[in-house]
């Protein structure tokens, strides 16, 4: 090996004594190493001239090969050097509740369990729970099969858009001169809504725009491209910041929880336990935001309908 190195810094660097400093030891020593493994391999690697290096064919091919195979273990190396010691729970969760709800609320969990990593897997409803994740987060009626399964909070929709778009919005029967966004994965939760909201004649709004995933669709909202059905751990922070409103004081429960589920092995795993505390705490705070921002939304309706009634003063 320290023939192998000596090689690969003298024909990067095309001489001995830049090598040499290098590696941090005499022209000499390298000039030595690398005679000893021509000598073992049978073959010159290096022309030698008075002023330069010329690397043979033989050479130029285990150079290129060296380098990278240095490289490469330069980076495991690192990898490893990186890896915690500490223990390490893994948690499948959706895209969209991953990044507009978990993510950024781990930051206070790190602050009282700095010792434990926690790994985020793509999971959710749609893709399979892997055997070594720890636990799943999930919006589902039932527990999988073989698992433990903790309510969260309870799922329900509500329609939401920038507060600019919703000053256009006086009625749910508005929404037939709105665009729509819809998840084309979740197609069944706009006529949910309208169920919940007594529109139970065909709605044909002005215009409709489909996204691949629930994340594009809420992003899209933010955008001010239309009105988006969503979650509301997908928008309950946007729509404590005011990036968002609920244009309407309904919301449509969805009949599934939000659900922690796990293996009952992993049950006693102290990764998880820290976990679970955490979590369930974090959920009371979402279910307390939850109620604040409907009963927010429906005062703030019912003062736009009571503007709206109002006779206009005519001045004389």
């Amino acid at each position: 090996m320290n023939g192998l190195r000596a090689f690969e810094a003298a024909g990067r660097h095309g001489s001995f004594t830049a090598a040499a400093r290098e590696l941090n030891v005499t022209q000499t020593a390298v000039s030595r190493l690398v005679r000893l493994l021509e000598d073992r391999l049978g073959f010159a690697l290096f022309r030698r001239h008075a002023s330069a290096l010329e690397l043979t064919a033989q050479g130029q091919a285990l150079l290129l090969g060296l380098t990278d195979a240095f490289n490469s273990i330069g980076r495991l190396t690192e990898s490893v050097a990186a890896m915690r010691a500490g223990p390490v729970l893994t948690v499948g969760v959706g895209p969209t509740l991953a990044v507009a709800w978990l993510i950024p609320r781990l930051a206070n969990f790190y602050r009282s369990h700095p010792d434990i990593e926690v790994r985020v897997a793509t999971g959710g409803a749609t893709r399979a729970v892997r055997d070594d994740w720890t636990c799943t987060i999930r919006r589902d009626t039932n527990a999988l099969p073989g698992h433990t399964a903790e309510h969260l909070f309870s799922s329900a929709v509500v329609p939401v858009c920038t507060p600019e778009l919703a000053s256009t919005l006086r009625s749910p029967d508005d929404l037939r001169n709105a665009t729509l966004i819809v998840a084309s994965n979740m197609p069944n939760e706009w006529p949910h809504w309208f169920a919940e909201a007594h529109l139970f004649s065909p709605l044909h709004p002005a215009g409709e725009v489909s996204f691949e995933s629930n994340a594009m669709a809420m992003q899209a909202a933010l955008d001010g491209v239309g009105v988006a059905i969503a979650q509301f751990p997908y928008v309950s922070d946007a729509l404590t910041a005011g990036r968002l409103v609920a244009p309407f004081p309904i919301v449509a429960p969805t009949g599934e929880d939000w659900l922690l589920e796990y293996r009952p092995v992993h049950r006693e795993d102290p990764a998880l336990l820290a976990f679970r505390e955490w979590l369930h705490q974090e959920a009371d705070c979402e279910r307390q935001v939850e109620a604040e921002l409907v009963n927010r939304e429906s005062m703030g309706a019912m003062g736009s309908r009571a503007s709206a009634r109002r006779p206009q003063r005519r001045n004389r």
